[in-house]
């Protein structure tokens, strides 16, 4: 096993405002019932046997602390090494581009000065995949890379994943948003803590910058061994609305959830001590992401329940995202649309979205 340690920013926005990220941020947003956009990150690392994690913290930051603790449910609640919570920009990143901001770097040198990993792997919350970082690190120690990017030829267009021109193997040029076949960078690298050190000083005076972003518009990648390698596995980026929509949907395809998070590699999450999910005489359920604590006494088509549901008799939800602690009355209708935290859908109430324009209720304050 080659020493890593890892870091993982939280504390940028997304470029389409949605009720979802209001009041939490983007890293602390559920999905698929039981986890938080930041499991994948902080899994991804400790699947590979990484025992030190810094989280770069939003300002809104106190639904994702409570989720994460002292990193105890990934196995960071550590003597030496750990889950360090680290202050971050009080603006965060642009919306647009990379999420590596040189000004958080700077503000948190001490986690590469005070550890003796020879390597520093860098992650986001956004685009969620299984990436084999243990398989990954052999890779950048093997081939001498001063930096390894993750990356892959995008399945589709989108305006916020970080696109990267490269010729003759090393990367010349980037732009902010993808096309269909571009290559995108995942938001994943591994990069030796020495020169990320010695990055950090060359380019402090240039602290509003993403570090990728720094690196090719000075042309300073072009001094370095830089390594792209593809990932052809299940990504999801998510940076809106809609994009939280399908890859909520995508994994009710049983393939697309193993792929996600395989027996080898699972995903972690914050354990939750709550009775299996109870379906009533009568209820009828098909196709769905159900979670410990609901109660189903409705229909259920083709959705995903968070823990704490409740859809009483005659209620029907269809094609959609339910959080937590949401109840849906007696005869109610939900259909294409996201349920937020904490609503009651009165009686007979009906919430129709549609295909290409999903219905969003916010959160309710606690």
């Amino acid at each position: 096993m080659q020493k890593a340690l890892g870091l993982i920013t939280a504390n940028y926005g997304i470029a389409t405002p949605s009720v979802l990220v209001e009041n939490r941020p983007v890293a602390s947003l559920p999905f698929l019932g039981r986890f938080r956009l930041v499991d994948f990150p902080l899994s991804n690392m400790v699947n590979a046997g990484i025992r030190t994690v810094g989280l770069i913290m939003p300002p809104n930051y106190r639904s994702l602390i409570d989720h994460v603790g002292s990193g105890k449910d990934w196995d960071l609640d550590r003597k030496e090494g750990g889950l360090f919570v680290m202050p971050g920009s009080p603006f965060g990143t642009s919306r647009q581009g990379g999420r590596f901001l040189v000004r958080d770097l700077v503000l948190n040198r001490q986690l590469f000065e005070r550890n003796s990993e020879d390597y520093v792997v860098l992650s986001t919350c956004n685009i969620i995949f299984n990436a084999d970082v243990k398989s990954l690190l052999e890779k950048h120690v093997s081939s001498g890379a001063d930096l390894t990017l993750v990356t892959r030829k995008m399945a589709e267009a989108n305006p916020s994943v970080l696109g990267l021109t490269i010729e003759d193997g090393k990367v010349v040029g980037k732009k902010f948003g993808v096309d269909f076949g571009d290559t995108g960078f995942l938001d994943l690298a591994i990069i030796n803590r020495e020169l990320l050190l010695k990055l950090v000083d060359t380019f402090s005076a240039m602290e509003d910058k993403d570090l990728i972003c720094a690196l090719v518009e000075t042309g300073e990648v072009r001094h370095l061994n830089v390594q792209c390698v593809n990932f052809d596995g299940y990504y999801a980026a998510i940076f809106d609305t809609d994009h939280y929509y399908r890859a909520s949907m995508d994994q009710l395809n049983p393939k697309v959830l193993a792929e996600l998070s395989p027996k080898e590699r699972f995903i972690k999450t914050k354990a939750h001590d709550n009775a299996p999910a109870k379906y009533e005489p009568g209820s009828h359920v098909t196709n769905s992401l159900v979670a410990a604590g609901d109660r189903i006494y409705g229909s259920v088509t083709d959705s995903v329940l968070s823990r704490d549901v409740i859809v009483e008799t005659g209620a029907t939800v269809r094609n959609s995202i339910v959080m937590q602690g949401v109840v849906i009355r007696a005869g109610a209708l939900v259909t294409n649309a996201i349920i937020d935290r904490g609503n009651v859908i009165a009686p007979g109430t009906e919430l129709r979205g549609t295909n290409d324009d999903i219905l969003v209720l916010g959160k309710v304050s606690e």
